[in-house]
């Protein structure tokens, strides 16, 4: 039996965040703490927005990465290139760190505290389900020069 040539993952990484708010916006609506959905603060709107907008930037920065090294981004495709260049130069995961900037703006802008909470599983989901097969599939294929990337950039910060 051969292994496939993509990284077998869980989940589509912008599809796990997408279910983490929607359940966050539920429980907000119908067990709530904390002050509510949508009440912020002009302060929370500003820091909200600062994160989404840097977690937008930095998803988009790490997109182009992907397109001028002629591979594909979406988990369960096959790998053409190892994408050391643009912010995979300081971190292994640029476009799941945007994400994740994106969503804790997000929390900090619909003031929901389970939309904050759920921001943890989610991470924990990522992490397993997602990072993990797609660092053991990137060293299946690119193999020692996935390992000497491993060992010279951080999988997160």
């Amino acid at each position: 039996m051969s292994t496939p040539d993509y990284a077998e993952v869980a989940i589509k990484p912008p599809l796990l965040f997408l279910a983490a708010l929607g359940l966050g916006c539920l429980l907000t609506l119908f067990a709530p703490i904390g002050p509510g959905l949508a009440q912020p603060n002009g302060l929370g709107l500003a820091v909200g927005f600062v994160f989404i907008a840097l977690g937008l930037v930095l998803g988009v920065l790490s997109v182009r990465a992907f397109h001028r090294a002629g591979t594909k981004v979406v988990p369960g495709q096959p790998a053409t290139a190892l994408v050391t260049s643009g912010p995979y130069r300081v971190t292994r995961n640029p476009i799941y760190i945007g994400l994740a900037l994106v969503y804790f703006g997000l929390s900090l802008v619909l003031t929901s505290l389970w939309v904050l909470l759920l921001l943890i599983p989610a991470l924990m989901i990522l992490q397993r389900g997602v990072v993990l097969p797609e660092e053991a599939y990137l060293e299946r294929k690119f193999g020692d020069d996935y390992r000497r990337y491993k060992a010279l950039v951080p999988r997160w910060l």
